[in-house]
């Protein structure tokens, strides 16, 4: 490692620590080594990298490395977070299939059919269904 700051390292330091945003190549090489490591993981079975840290250690020791180098480390806690529980919302969502319940389609937007750009739509239209509910 050279001298600050014309190391090699420093803007991958940068990055780690949060000083820095990543660009966006940098944010491409960071969701492959994260897709990477979770592939190795996959392939040993080990669903929690935290918590069986040691066996992540030890079975993915060279995607492990490269995820915590190209990631920032709020990033890398984070994926480890979100891998944990998309995998436990799919395994809830397959038992509640083979259980026999239903899928509900929902709607997650108060814009009309046409959307907030469709003529005529906007705040007029909200306060219009805002008035109709009051009723």
């Amino acid at each position: 490692m050279g001298w600050w700051p014309f190391s090699s390292d420093s803007r991958g330091d940068a990055i780690r620590s949060g000083d820095a945003i990543p660009t966006r190549a940098e944010r491409l090489q960071c969701w492959a080594s994260r897709d990477a490591y979770f592939a190795c993981l996959d392939a040993n079975s080990i669903l929690d990298a935290t918590k069986d840290a040691s066996a992540a250690a030890r079975a993915c020791p060279r995607e492990s490395a490269d995820f915590e180098r190209d990631c920032a480390a709020a990033w890398v806690k984070y994926f480890k977070q979100w891998r944990v529980a998309d995998i436990q919302k799919k395994r809830r969502l397959e038992e509640l299939r083979r259980q026999g319940a239903q899928e509900m389609e929902v709607q997650t937007s108060f814009a009309p059919d046409g959307g907030a750009a469709e003529k005529g739509s906007g705040k007029d239209d909200i306060q219009g269904l805002l008035d109709r509910k009051r009723r």
